[in-house]
This record gives C-alpha cells, structure tokens and sequence, in this order.
C-alpha cells in the first residue's frame, strides 16, 4: 500500500502522519525514524483487533464525551 506521508520538524523532532489513514500519526527523532514509525502506525491502525486475546476481567469499557 502506498501512502502520501506529511512530515514536518518540530523542535527535536520530527512529526509524520498520513491523510490517507485517519488516525495515523507518530513522530520520530530523525527523518528516517518518523518515516518508519508512520509505516508501523498504518499497519496497526489497519490490523483488525482481536478482542479474544485482551485479559479477561481487565477491559474497561465506557463511554466518554468529547
């Protein structure tokens, strides 16, 4: 899959995230870290969870307003 990636630096760092995966945004301290932390948040974001695998009795789940 290929992505259209924004990078932008800020102070130390450098700040990536992708338009074409809402929710896809990481930062690295150099270039070459965020280009690689934003390729690991793609995956997880697209890698459906397996609610199975989480520890019973462990899960919080609630409602929130924002």
């Amino acid at each position: 899959m290929k992505i259209q990636a924004s990078f932008v630096k800020d102070g130390k760092w450098w700040v990536a995230w992708t338009d074409d995966v809402p929710g896809a945004l990481t930062q690295g301290a150099t270039l070459e870290e965020a280009r690689e932390n934003l390729a690991d948040a793609v995956r997880m974001i697209r890698e459906p969870v397996d609610l199975s695998k989480l520890p019973k009795g462990k899960v919080v789940i609630e409602e929130l307003e924002v």
